[in-house]
């Protein structure tokens, strides 16, 4: 087991770490003097990034397909370093079609890893964090997970049950000493729009002004994204360190742009609609 010389460093546990934000959140961890065990199906890949800090590493295979490697990976990050402090899920990719067009294997594959795999990780780690009765869940959703954009429909899907399960699990392991942050990106120069990103095979062309627009201009839009990983990395790393950490943390302007303008367009169908929504109760 590692001995740690400050008692207020962390041990992180990350999931898809060969790239993205997961690949910047270990950097980052690892140059605070924090430890990190980090998850990913090449694991050689990560070790040899940061190998100069292999005292405080420890990259593992893991699919979150796959339970037994889940149990393996945490198992061996607590015999490691002796707990886990932050858990990060961050694994998942993005889809894009129609909600039309995607076929029932596409929209599995894609809640499989972002939804499923995500529920695994946690169900691994809760009772470690229920027994030392502290940690923090940090999942990575999307500004996806709070708008609907055509041509990501279930992408979206699946972000906004990360949302719901996150919410939820807040309530729930609050009274128990565990916080909960849900980080809601928006566009980011990392691999998303690349290797993290499926297509639906099948294409509508009713839908070429919508979701086709979004698939077309994807491959554009590919290393222009306006976020920056690096900084996305040291935004969540000051919330968990934070004393009252958020539930919600928006990251990019994109993001707090798009969420300012549908809260108020909410607030506005709230209004509008106020005395057909009370009306709908029963009469006192």
């Amino acid at each position: 087991m590692n001995t740690q010389s400050d008692k207020n460093s962390l041990v992180w546990f990350i999931t898809g770490t060969s790239n993205g934000f997961g690949r910047e959140l270990v950097r980052e961890a690892l140059r605070r003097g924090d430890s990190v065990i980090a998850t990913s199906r090449n694991p050689q890949k990560v070790a040899e990034a940061f190998a100069e800090h292999k005292d405080r590493l420890l990259a593992v295979p893991m699919d979150s397909g796959n339970c037994d490697q889940i149990t393996k990976a945490v198992d061996a990050g607590i015999s490691r370093f002796g707990k886990v402090d932050v858990l990060v899920n961050n694994a998942g990719y993005g889809f894009i079609g129609a909600v039309e067009e995607a076929t029932d294997d596409e929209i599995k594959r894609v809640h499989e890893t972002n939804v499923f795999g995500l529920l695994r990780v946690l169900r691994a780690v809760l009772p470690h964090f229920r027994e030392r009765k502290s940690g923090h869940v940090v999942n990575l959703s999307s500004i996806g997970g709070l708008i609907g954009l055509p041509g990501f429909g279930i992408y979206n899907s699946t972000k906004f049950a990360v949302e719901g399960i996150s919410e939820a699990l807040a309530a729930e392991v609050a009274p128990l000493g565990v916080k909960v942050t849900i980080v809601e990106p928006g566009p980011f120069r990392t691999e998303f729009l690349a290797g993290s990103l499926a297509m639906a095979e099948n294409e509508i062309p009713q839908y070429e002004k919508t979701a086709g627009a979004t698939r077309a201009g994807a491959s554009a839009r590919n290393g222009k994204q306006p976020g920056d990983p690096s900084r996305a990395a040291m935004a969540i790393i000051k919330a968990v360190t934070s004393e009252k950490p958020p539930l919600h943390l928006l990251l990019g302007r994109f993001a707090y742009e798009h969420m300012a303008d549908k809260i108020a367009k909410l607030q506005k169908d709230i209004e509008t609609w106020r005395e057909v929504t009370l009306a709908a109760d029963f009469e006192n």
